[in-house]
């Protein structure tokens, strides 16, 4: 790699702000605010809208689509036309 043209790599702390999941990685991203982590130091934070803390798939929330029901349905207003 060529020195000086790449971001710097180091520790940071993702957190789900609706779940309440907090990870601490490694990125080149960067965050305005830090927080303690429980090792005892600070690391940059980014707060993001969604992990699989939060998300209805992973949280079993999610609906299923009743597709058949929307094909009888259009079916029902426009007709069969073959």
């Amino acid at each position: 790699m060529k020195p000086g043209i790449h971001p710097t790599y180091r520790p940071v702390v993702f957190r789900d702000k609706v779940g309440g999941l907090a990870l601490l990685t490694r990125s080149t991203a960067t965050g305005d605010r830090t927080v303690e982590w429980e090792d005892g130091n600070t690391y940059p934070v980014i707060d993001v809208e969604i992990s699989s803390a939060s998300h209805p798939f992973y949280t079993g929330r999610s609906r299923v689509l009743d597709t058949a029901g929307r094909v009888e349905q259009f079916r029902r207003r426009y007709g069969d036309r073959h």
